[in-house]
């Protein structure tokens, strides 16, 4: 199975390709932190990717892509590449959410403990955060929602005790408000590309077509009163 995964979700690009064949593994990531400029970044980021791996185009079994939640563009950017490289390569499709793949990623890195459930808290702007509840084993239980600080204080178990991701200051800082610890690590953690496609690669599974998970609406709106009547 080779995967192709790609994510520009967030505040980085990355395209990984994960080549697996029985029990042997072996992952090319091309990824930059970026708080714009994904559309731009990420075709060379794939193409050094794919040449990395040493395959090509054609060899690709599976195409996934993070559906968000995210910034409005850059969640748009990934999904159209995979469904472009699909309709070019006839590859499956796969997606999944970006708290999941960062959830991944902690566990990955060691940073979350062993068997003891965590939050993925990402921040959203105006006091609310991207949230989603994770077992110890990076399984969700919950999520993503976008919800308030003081709200997601409630709804953990009572053993939860990590938070991690840029809105984990905020959700240690409600939790500490309503008399419980939590503490906030990892406020850089991004979804990584190469996460993905081991998630991709467990799932063994494929979808029809990938569409954004927006769980707000977009900050630009419609200049109605600037706007020309129709003839």
């Amino acid at each position: 199975m080779n995967i192709l995964a790609l994510d520009t979700s967030m505040g980085v690009c990355g395209a990984a390709v994960l080549l697996a064949s029985g029990d042997a593994q072996r992952t090319v990531l091309c990824e930059e932190s970026m708080a714009r400029g994904h559309a731009e970044a990420l075709m060379p980021m794939v193409a050094e990717a794919v040449a990395g791996a040493g395959i090509g185009f054609a060899e690709i079994d599976l195409i996934a892509a993070t559906l968000g939640p995210g910034t409005f563009t850059g969640v748009r950017i990934a999904i159209a590449a995979a469904r472009g490289f699909a309709l070019v390569t006839k590859a499956k499709l796969w997606g999944t959410d970006s708290l999941t793949v960062m959830a991944r990623a902690a566990l990955t890195s060691g940073a979350t403990p062993g068997g003891k459930p965590f939050v993925v808290a990402v921040d959203a702007r105006g006091e609310m955060l991207y949230g989603g509840l994770y077992d110890g084993e990076g399984r969700k239980l919950d999520g993503p929602r976008l919800i308030g600080a003081d709200e997601a204080v409630a709804l953990p178990p009572d053993d939860l005790a990590i938070a991690v991701g840029s809105g984990a200051v905020h959700l240690a800082e409600a939790a500490h408000r309503h008399g419980r610890q939590v503490d906030a690590i990892c406020p850089d953690l991004q979804p990584s590309a190469a996460s993905l496609a081991e998630l991709a690669l467990e799932a063994n599974e494929t979808l029809t077509i990938l569409r954004p998970l927006y769980l707000r609406p977009p900050d630009a709106k419609p200049q109605l009163s600037m706007a020309v009547a129709r003839r």
